[in-house]
């Protein structure tokens, strides 16, 4: 295949044989394009189409399924899905950030991260959206609890407890197992509440340190305005010699 870019390198693909090729000689392709047989691997369309187009491919061959069977399903059932198999990202360059090259993170600590390094003029890190399976992407779940009620229990607590782990409680599934409400609905208008107050009130906090600390500095010379300096203890005392 030789691309319409000059620039760049034509590209040698190894087909197996038996594969009926659906395009010829002098025909263009788009990138993503079959020109074989056969069913694409996710990672590849991740890689090339980027998460929507790969999404979209998810949804469309599990909802052939349900149709075949005459069962009509929203697409909002697959795609809560589709989503935490994609919510982890792989640490390509992890530039002047606190994250590893290699690391799997949500995209949330990512942004976080790189808008902290700018915001101090360092370096932002780069990732990649990454396809996990069903059990592995409930593992790696930012929650323990969570991922410690699905499977591998004792792992999953064990390296929580020796790396020191705190469980937010940020999800649903979390919430429902502490006996708390979800933060949905009015649960999450409560804890919404709560998360505006308390900020509000350590706002207030680090007010009233900030300006009793101005305070005592303001108020430190003067207790000593009424004491003679040394220097004038000395020629004092020179002047009664």
């Amino acid at each position: 295949i030789e691309p319409v870019d000059e620039s760049l390198e034509p590209v040698e693909y190894m087909l197996p044989k038996g594969k009926h090729i659906p395009v010829a000689e002098g025909d263009f392709v788009q990138k993503g394009d079959y020109i074989m047989d056969g069913n694409p691997a996710p990672h590849d369309i991740l890689s090339i189409l980027g998460v929507e187009a790969l999404a979209g491919y998810m949804i469309n061959e599990v909802q052939d399924v349900y149709r075949l069977q005459g069962v009509r399903i929203n697409d909002k059932h697959i795609e809560v899905i589709v989503r935490q198999m994609l919510q982890k990202w792989e640490i390509q360059d992890s530039g002047e950030t606190t994250l590893l090259k290699g690391e799997h993170v949500d995209k949330g600590e990512l942004d976080a991260a790189n808008e902290k390094a700018r915001v101090e003029g360092r370096r932002p890190a780069s990732g990649e959206p990454i396809l996990l399976g069903i059990t592995k992407a409930s593992l790696q779940t930012r929650s323990f609890i969570s991922a410690a009620s699905f499977q591998e229990t004792t792992r999953v607590l064990t390296e929580a407890s020796v790396q020191g782990k705190r469980d937010k409680l940020v999800g649903l599934k979390e919430n429902v197992i502490v006996g708390r409400l979800i933060p949905a609905g009015t649960g999450g208008a409560t804890q919404r509440a709560r998360r505006i107050a308390a900020e509000r009130d350590l706002k207030l906090i680090q007010e009233a340190q900030a300006q009793a600390e101005a305070a005592a500095a303001l108020a430190a010379p003067e207790d000593f305005a009424g004491e003679p300096a040394e220097s004038d203890l000395v020629d004092a005392a020179e002047g009664a010699g």
